[in-house]
């Protein structure tokens, strides 16, 4: 019977335990040089004109060297992304999948017109404003100090960002993840509602991806 860290582990949603264990992996193998960050971050030079695509991928799973920031970004994606999974998308895995894929896109996208060759963290605060907009309500404690209402809740964490980094860099990246998340939001729980009185291609998984994932 699994114990301790293994049982935590198996109880937090699929997709945030992937994701989870993908930052973590990542983050030792730099640690452990097995790997280099040089051979991780995305640029459209080294992923398609070097034939480099993987980098594709592990610019979303590398939050960095084993540091405070790192323990930061980490904690609360994995806090945020669990409750989000385990609310608004219980039994949902595909369009959990799906909010996150379009949103690494996105990112993907912009990335050279901001010059952010890792998008760890602007993934992380996808599902932390996306769940920020479905509880508007709910009290924020933050560290026991200050407590805001949910919505407020990541532009007090790129705040906290951009003071533990020092650097504005850091913080630029979280905003674009929380312009990133605000699309996702609106494009999900606006717009579809709203404007198409249902779901639309950009906020729901496509059939094909919920029979592979099971939920359906």
């Amino acid at each position: 019977m699994p114990v301790g860290i293994e049982a935590w582990l198996w109880q937090v949603p699929p997709i945030t335990r992937a994701w989870l264990a993908l930052a973590v992996a990542m983050s030792l193998a730099v640690q452990c040089q097995v790997v280099t960050p040089l051979q991780l971050y995305f640029s459209f030079k080294s992923a398609f004109t070097n034939a480099q695509p993987w980098r594709m991928l592990t610019t979303f799973f590398y939050f960095g060297p084993i540091s405070l920031d790192f323990v930061f970004h980490l904690f609360f994606f994995m806090r945020y992304s669990r409750m989000l999974e385990e609310s608004s998308f219980a039994n949902k895995k595909a369009d959990y999948f799906w909010l996150l894929f379009v949103s690494s896109i996105m990112l993907l996208l912009l990335s050279p017109l901001f010059n952010l060759p890792f998008l760890s963290s602007s993934l992380a605060f996808v599902p932390i404003y996306v769940w920020s907009r479905r509880h508007p309500s709910i009290p924020i404690s933050l560290f026991g100090i200050f407590t805001i209402s949910a919505p407020y809740l990541p532009l007090a964490l790129v705040l906290f960002s951009w003071v533990i980094s020092g650097t504005w860099k850091a913080a630029a990246g979280d905003l674009i993840g929380c312009a990133v998340g605000h699309i996702g939001w609106f494009v999900r729980d606006v717009w579809a509602r709203e404007m198409m009185g249902g779901s639309s291609v950009l906020g729901e998984a496509p059939e094909t991806l919920k029979r592979i994932m099971g939920d359906i």
